[in-house]
């Protein structure tokens, strides 16, 4: 997304603020929208019950920092952010503040409310010098279709609220398998974060990926079979981007793999094959005294803890095999939890359309704010907002996007796979949309380009092709035209240049 479009945006914000300078209630608003506008991504882990939410949020960290009991703080809306030095606040339904001291059991952050409840607490604001926090804002929620309602309506009411655009930018919705209660979810979550809008910004996630294959060696790659039968309903399909398998409790044990517990799974892997086969074949044989190895039941217990048999098995199959150090073996293990294939999801698809994205919700943001606090001057900012909306191509994209998503395009099936790639559906990258090989060069950019170009040009001419396919067509089109007006320029050319964005990487 090109600068100007957030520069305009902030336009309309001054303008509104301007007009509201005498109203403490609506200028407060205004002034969250200003905020929110130029922070990072908002990235909201969503799910029910026991679906690994903080686990995963602690693997895309690279820290075992938020919480994953059943106390208090779980049942509360928590945000990290980035921060030099580490700060926790409480943000309480009345208005107030209170900053909460720092203190740590085993790594994880303990929130220590004292007096008060989790009922008073509106949201907690974690403040954390993590470089996983530099380009994005994490937020925890508390479980969808809780035993208490009090808990799930805290998800409910920051994701979803029904009058005011959602605080979320997109959604990593964690799932252990696919209930009726997850697609209801993610289609409020559709219908209120897409706003005018109409996109999809959720990514489904297979969280304990493990558990579909029994904890077997292969247990990811029958996940794997699960998640693309789900890509494939009709219903999922419309609301989510889509469904990656993960292993979330692999994935942040990993990432914060101790030396003894890599010491621990060389000795599981030097055992006599009889005498580990009979430790590995279950959970709970394998924390049974045992005189094969020198790892007490507790160190044992431990390992299964922080693992599973998922990870224990794993650890010891790869170990088996070669001696890497202990930095190489824990990227091994991160390669086989799925983690790697989700922050590639959302570096693609959620951290190349930030921009975009934190737009459109401040854009729907200011537009409530308007309908809510209704004033005869404000006609110049509504206008400003339309033309906005219906001049941003990147908008336009997105747009398109979630109608191919939930109704499928008026489009040949062919044509309309190559429409949903060209417009960033499985990716935003020049690469991606061109479906091309990572080491692509320009020529061949250009040469793909100017290839699809001339065929949806044609297309979108034809007088066969009805008048809904026709605007695709044009959508498609002018995400062509972006990609060939950023490429360097070929010596003698006289082509017309388009207005477009920077090119972008494909990573």
């Amino acid at each position: 997304m090109s600068s100007s479009l957030r520069d305009t945006a902030a336009r309309l914000l001054e303008d509104a603020r301007a007009r509201y300078v005498d109203d403490p209630e609506a200028s407060a608003q205004l002034e969250a929208l200003s905020r929110r506008l130029h922070e990072p991504l908002r990235l909201a882990l969503a799910g029910m019950v026991k679906a690994g939410k903080s686990t995963l949020l602690n693997a895309m960290l690279g820290e075992r920092l938020a919480p994953t009991d059943a106390g208090e703080c779980t049942r509360v809306v928590t945000w990290y952010r980035y921060a030099a030095t580490p700060s926790v606040t409480l943000h309480r339904r009345d208005g107030q503040q209170q900053r909460l001291a720092i203190h740590r059991d085993r790594g994880r952050l303990v929130f220590e409310l004292g007096a008060v409840s989790a009922d008073e607490v509106d949201w907690i604001d974690v403040g954390w010098p993590s470089s996983g926090l530099r380009s994005l804002i994490l937020i925890d929620t508390p479980g969808i279709a809780s035993l208490s309602q009090d808990v799930s309506a805290r998800s409910t009411t920051f994701l979803v609220p029904e009058e005011k655009p959602s605080s979320a930018d997109a959604i990593i919705y964690l799932m252990r398998h696919l209930h009726a209660s997850d697609l209801t979810f993610l289609e409020a979550f559709r219908d209120t974060a897409a706003g005018a809008s109409q996109t999809v910004n959720a990514v489904a996630v297979l969280s304990r990926a493990d558990e579909i294959g029994s904890g077997r060696i292969d247990s990811i790659l029958s996940a794997n079979k699960v998640a693309r039968r789900y890509e494939l309903d009709g219903d999922l399909a419309s609301l989510a981007l889509g469904v990656i398998p993960v292993a979330g409790l692999l994935a942040e044990s990993a990432r914060t793999l101790r030396e003894d517990e890599y010491a621990a799974f060389k000795e599981l892997a030097g055992l006599d094959r009889d005498d580990r086969e009979r430790l590995l074949i279950s959970a709970d044989r394998f924390i049974r005294p045992s005189e094969a190895t020198t790892l007490s039941e507790e160190r044992r217990r431990g390992l299964l803890t922080r693992f599973g048999i998922f990870g224990v098995r794993l650890a010891t199959a790869l170990l088996r095999r070669s001696t890497p150090t202990s930095t190489d073996f824990a990227e091994m293990l991160v390669q086989h939890s799925g983690l790697n294939e989700l922050q590639q999801f959302i570096r693609e698809q959620f951290r190349t359309r930030a921009g975009i994205l934190k737009v459109r919700g401040v854009l729907d943001g200011l537009d409530q704010v308007l309908a809510d606090f209704p004033r005869d001057d404000v006609e110049q900012i509504q206008g400003g907002i339309e033309r906005v909306r219906a001049s941003a191509h990147a908008l336009r994209e997105l747009s398109t996007l979630a109608h191919a998503r939930a109704d499928g395009l008026p489009l040949a099936p062919t044509d309309a796979a190559e429409a949903e790639r060209i417009i960033g559906g499985k990716g935003t990258s020049q690469i991606a949309r061109l479906a091309l090989r990572e080491d692509a060069t320009d020529d061949d950019i250009r040469v793909e380009a100017e290839r699809l170009l001339a065929r949806w040009r044609a297309l979108g001419q034809s007088p066969l092709t009805e008048r809904n396919a026709v605007e695709v067509c044009r959508v498609v089109v002018r995400s062509l035209e972006e990609i060939v007006s950023v490429l360097p320029a070929v010596a003698g050319s006289s082509d017309v240049v388009f207005a477009g964005g920077p090119r972008q990487s494909a990573s």
